[in-house]
């Protein structure tokens, strides 16, 4: 039996997952609770196969839960600046509960991350953690009897409870501290194109400059995706141009970081020559030479409430629903009005 045979007949059990696994059940039950006696190969196999029919809404669903853990689940797909400030507010608000954290990474490992969070489900729910926190899923998040909030998630607040950002005021806040200070050329080093936050940024951008009256140049927007390698050659395009901008609005902190310094290798100096605005206010946004303007997320708030949301799921049966957390400018050195620049 195909996989996608199986998982078009409906809702994905136990039985399904062995028979298409081609190992019994029990074999199974051990690989998706963590426990020895089965070789690596055939759980690799099995775990593919809990990914390929979709069976973590079942696992995180089942009554193998004897009784509560105490034990909140933090999954992030990495340990970067921003899972870390998130994870500082979830630690701190979960200091005022009875509940401990479990922080896991479900990307660092080889291979395909499409999916992670649904995999790290199936490793931890229903025998290790009473509830989830988990930070920039990539996909729709399963319904579970095991409460879930997802924090930043790459599609936007489809799911039930979810914390985010307003990124699309914060886009529009970044480039209009442009604007106002007599920048015309401004360029936009965009963020992940799966991300539903990075394209929220991008349409800030673009709404200001319109209400500026400035045209969208589209030879101003670069691909920097969030990481330090593309934002380089994001930016080195930027720059070597025939008409290179005065200003660019980076839609992370690391990529503005890395901006400022492939400007720095061209001799350029921020912001006498070219403002950069960041997003996110990481702590390495304070720290840079000069430190970085830039929108403020509040990470460890978002983590916190978070928190709140969760605990008030669990403990209270609360509704899950939507906070959506304030973007503010924290206008720094990198930044200087056009009429004082030199270019």
């Amino acid at each position: 039996m195909s996989a996608t045979h199986t998982a078009g007949r409906g809702r994905t059990t136990i039985t399904d997952v062995a028979r298409v696994a081609g190992v019994s059940v029990a074999t199974v039950s051990k690989v998706i609770n963590g426990r020895d006696g089965v070789a690596a190969t055939t759980s690799e196999r099995v775990m593919q196969i809990v990914t390929e029919l979709g069976y973590a809404s079942s696992l995180v669903a089942t009554s193998m839960r004897g009784s509560r853990t105490h034990v909140i689940g933090v999954l992030v797909a990495e340990f970067e600046p921003f899972a870390l400030q998130l994870l500082q507010g979830v630690s701190e608000a979960l200091s005022e509960t009875t509940y401990d954290v479990l922080a896991y990474a479900g990307a660092v490992s080889s291979g395909s991350h499409l999916g992670w969070e649904n995999r790290s489900l199936s490793r931890l729910g229903g025998t290790l953690i009473d509830g989830a926190i988990v930070v920039t899923p990539t996909v729709h998040l399963p319904e579970t009897s095991m409460p879930i909030v997802a924090i930043d998630p790459h599609r936007g607040p489809a799911g039930p409870a979810t914390v985010d950002t307003d990124n699309l005021r914060g886009g529009r806040e970044a480039t209009e501290h442009l604007i106002s200070l007599g920048h015309r050329r401004i360029a936009h080093l965009r963020g992940r194109g799966d991300l539903e936050s990075a394209r929220l940024r991008e349409q800030g951008y673009r709404e200001a400059l319109r209400s500026a009256g400035i045209d969208v140049d589209q030879t101003l927007i670069a691909e920097g995706g969030y990481r330090p390698a593309e934002a380089a050659d994001g930016a080195a395009a930027l720059f070597d141009a025939d008409d290179p901008p005065t200003a660019i609005f980076a839609a992370n902190d690391l990529s503005a970081i890395e901006t400022m310094r492939v400007a720095a290798d061209r001799g350029l100096r921020v912001p006498e020559d070219v403002s950069i605005v960041g997003f996110d206010d990481v702590p390495e946004a304070a720290g840079a030479t000069p430190p970085l303007t830039t929108v403020h997320q509040p990470l460890a708030a978002m983590g916190r409430s978070a928190v709140d949301l969760l605990v008030r799921m669990i403990d209270d049966a609360a509704e899950p629903t939507h906070i959506r957390m304030p973007a503010d400018l924290v206008v720094r050195g990198s930044t200087l009005s056009r009429s004082v620049g030199s270019r």
